[in-house]
């Protein structure tokens, strides 16, 4: 990889990380998109390359978050177990879902997001 494309490359990333780090969650809402205008990926590829990259963010956060603060995980396990059978769900069935469909679905999820915070 060029330099230039490396640097193209890493935006996403940092800006994930970023909005992942102020808010301790949301770097996947904005990565997807910054992908799509950025980064030279196939489109069929674009959600499990998120969820790749933002593996490593969410570790990250969890190590400061844990090292800074008291995390409550038994408040958090009942969320954890749900989230992996959910991730586990998604990453087998989102296959055979066409991209169009979950960029849509994406969209709705951050618009109702944001308007939920505006409200």
């Amino acid at each position: 990889m060029r330099k230039t494309n490396l640097f193209r490359a890493a935006i996403p990333g940092l800006l994930a990380g970023t909005v992942n780090g102020l808010l301790g969650a949301g770097g996947g809402m904005v990565l997807v998109p910054l992908l799509t205008a950025l980064a030279v990926t196939d489109e069929d590829q674009l959600f499990p390359s998120s969820v790749a990259i933002m593996l490593p963010i969410c570790v990250i956060s969890l190590g400061v978050s844990f090292f800074s603060q008291s995390i409550p995980i038994m408040e958090a396990l009942p969320y954890l177990i749900g989230s992996a059978a959910g991730g586990v769900a998604s990453a087998h069935w989102g296959r055979r879902i066409p991209t169009i469909w979950l960029h849509r679905l994406l969209g709705i999820l951050i618009l109702w997001g944001g308007i939920r915070y505006l409200c």
